[in-house]
């Protein structure tokens, strides 16, 4: 009964194939929509995974807790000097002031997001952005050393050269030399990035050097994070502590948004998939509804008509999942995703 029942499938599968082929432009351009489709979303779903993976290993560079001054409910700068006023809270392991903000380039119309911070030297270790360095400072140039994402050098046209301008508030220049670049994995925060030493951003911004505008603090034991936050809170006026559980939160939102805004791009697609869909299965064509006549008229019952279209079906639906999505993974390995980098990546619009 089992290789009876084998056969038969068997032989109305090749007759199938056969059918196929003798419409084969037909089902070409439908096993190519088809295609299309799955290609798009699929490799909009594999980048949204490897990033949301990506996500949670940047977290552990993010430091346990964020001071920042708060006037007239904006963020302003804060005075370096407050440090003084948190070395007697118990239980902080570190302070470390930080200089950042978001520089508009005239000369390509980018933003870039700007982190000076003073533990930066030529070869620090930043958890969790993966920083390829290259050759050692050049200290014939008087230039500031700055480790850049993979996007800042396209948009800055370096290629091979290390020593690039941006203009300070007065219009007067400020050199850099590119000593190194973000891993290509953290691409999601650290493609439009500058990271410098904390004197350079400030040069850079034209702030004065007690001024920073914000404070990255370390805590011995993170079950006393919020603890300590509500202390920090109550030592300085006006502040806005931030811990890493809120930073992660924020991470998620963000990215969440930008998946959404990916998704929406591609309801047309799927739209369109759907239409077609429901066409080829709703209903079929004059030269459908002929075979199938002659079919009948051999011998075929109506079961076995069905399980022949359920047949093309199959093929055709694999063929274009196989297609499309081998296609989204070349997308990914070899040309990094590049249809969606510019709604996923970057922390800052670089456009």
């Amino acid at each position: 009964m089992v290789p009876f029942f084998l056969g038969r499938q068997q032989n109305i599968l090749d007759y199938a194939l056969s059918s196929l082929w003798r419409n084969r432009l037909k089902n070409l351009g439908i096993v190519v929509v088809f295609s299309l489709v799955i290609f798009m979303i699929a490799s909009f779903r594999l980048v949204v995974s490897g990033l949301d993976r990506s996500t949670q290993e940047l977290m552990t560079s993010v430091p346990d807790i964020i001071v920042q001054q708060m006037t007239a409910g904006r963020q302003v700068s804060i005075d370096a000097a407050v440090i003084n006023e948190l070395d007697n809270i118990f239980g902080i392991a570190s302070i470390h002031p930080r200089v950042w903000g978001y520089y508009f380039d005239e000369s390509n119309g980018a933003n870039y997001t700007v982190i000076g911070d003073d533990r930066f030297t030529t070869d620090t270790e930043m958890a969790g952005l993966g920083i390829k360095y290259g050759a050692e400072i050049d200290r014939s140039y008087n230039s500031e050393p700055v480790v850049i994402g993979q996007s800042v050098t396209a948009q800055l046209m370096l290629g091979g050269r290390r020593n690039f301008s941006l203009f300070r508030p007065d219009l007067s220049l400020k050199a850099f030399q590119r000593v190194g670049e973000f891993s290509q994995n953290t691409a999601m925060v650290s493609d439009d990035l500058l990271v410098m030493h904390i004197e350079a951003a400030r040069d850079l911004f034209g702030m004065r050097s007690f001024e920073v505008t914000d404070l990255l603090v370390s805590v011995v034991n993170p079950a006393e994070i919020d603890t300590i936050a509500r202390k920090i809170s109550e030592n300085i006026d006006g502040s806005r502590v931030i811990t890493k559980r809120q930073v992660a939160k924020t991470y998620r939102a963000a990215f969440g948004w930008r998946s959404g805004v990916g998704l929406a791009c591609l309801f047309g697609a799927i739209a369109a998939f759907v239409i077609l869909a429901w066409d080829k299965a709703s209903g079929l064509s004059p030269d459908q509804r002929r075979e199938v006549g002659i079919l009948k008229a051999v011998g075929w019952q109506t079961g076995d008509v069905m399980t022949l279209r359920f047949w093309e079906s199959v093929v055709v639906s694999l063929s274009a999942f196989v297609l499309g999505y081998g296609l989204a993974w070349l997308h990914i390995l070899f040309f990094n995703g590049m249809l969606y980098r510019p709604v996923l990546l970057g922390w800052s619009v670089l456009r």
